[in-house]
């Protein structure tokens, strides 16, 4: 079982996220690939996208989009630990 996430800040320039996993670990996920689909064509607008937060260690946003952490931390990019 991967780690789950513990913080996460979006980067609205980008549409990525900066992701601290409950391990320690520390990555980047970028997002901008599912903003062509059904309901997270919503994040395209950079106040709802910024909205993000975590929920039972998963990401999440206001209008209830959320992904996988399994996928967040598989396809993120690692930085390194805290």
């Amino acid at each position: 079982m991967n780690p789950r996430v513990k913080k996460v800040k979006a980067n609205e320039n980008n549409y990525t996220l900066e992701i601290e996993f409950e391990n320690g670990e520390m990555g980047v996920f970028d997002v901008s690939k599912y903003l062509n689909i059904g309901i997270f064509k919503e994040l395209i607008d950079k106040n709802k996208f910024k909205k993000v937060y975590v929920r039972f260690g998963t990401v999440v946003w206001e209008s209830e989009q959320d992904l996988c952490p399994d996928t967040v931390y598989e396809d993120s990019v690692k930085e390194g630990s805290v």
